[in-house]
């Protein structure tokens, strides 16, 4: 039975799994989950995901939710994909799965919460929120700063050293990318001081194009869009109207 994966690809944990399938070959079926109709909340889906959050995958009769499992059961599983994603070597794997437990409580809690509080409520029917915004922002910032003296320490391209990109990789730099949605210049703001960040998302993008670049098609799209709204002053358009318009 072919994979399915499913997605909204406004997610970035979405877009990293769909990512990874591409880039490796691995045959599957996108069921696209918009979030913005809620789809996430329906009966079905809570038969895939009990917690109503994407992505989730279904390989056969066995379901699997939370990306960071998600990625490192198909990196496990297919056998056409590289080892430097998930490498054999247990040492390798184990300082991955440190960099993906302290995304979670770091990168994604500041990044997700600044876009949102700053950008995308508004798309989403909520108001913009600019003292959680500002609060968030000093979480992101210092988990750039952290990304920089910690994991990208050393002389390879990649975290950890490597010179090849991990899941790990993938899955923090499409938290990044979410940042596209701000506006340009608190974006420049935030990631202008961390250049080897900013050199680092390019070589991870340029690692896994052409699909990285598709796959993140609709945020670009998106980012047009909020950016329309915000020079015509409107504040209260549903992500659904973002993008029936797009």
């Amino acid at each position: 039975m072919t994979l399915k994966v499913y997605a909204d690809r406004m997610s970035q944990p979405s877009r990293a799994v769909i990512i990874f399938c591409k880039i490796n070959g691995i045959d599957f079926e996108e069921v696209r989950i918009d979030l913005s109709k809620r789809q996430h909340l329906t009966p079905e889906f809570r038969e895939i995901n009990p917690l109503k959050k994407v992505p989730a995958i279904v390989d056969g009769r066995f379901k699997l939710f939370e990306s960071h499992a998600i990625l490192i059961y198909l990196a496990c599983v297919f056998p056409r994909v590289a080892d430097h994603w998930y490498p054999a070597d247990l040492s390798k794997r184990a300082k991955i799965h440190s960099v993906l437990d302290w995304h979670h409580s770091n990168l994604r809690h500041g990044a997700a919460a600044y876009v949102l509080h700053s950008a995308l409520g508004p798309a989403l029917g909520l108001p913009l929120n600019p003292q959680a915004a500002a609060e968030s922002e000093k979480l992101l910032s210092a988990s750039l700063t952290k990304i920089e003296s910690v994991w990208l320490k050393g002389s390879g391209r990649f975290l950890l050293g490597g010179s090849q990109p991990s899941i790990a990789d993938l899955s923090l730099v499409c938290e990044i990318m979410q940042l596209e949605l701000v506006d340009e210049k608190d974006r420049e703001r935030i990631l202008g001081p961390h250049q080897r960040v900013l050199k680092w998302i390019d070589d991870t993008k340029n690692a896994t194009l052409p699909h990285f670049e598709e796959v993140h098609s609709i945020l670009f799209k998106v980012k047009g869009k909020l950016k329309k709204l915000r020079s015509e002053g409107v504040a209260g358009e549903t992500a659904s109207a973002v993008r029936s318009k797009m």
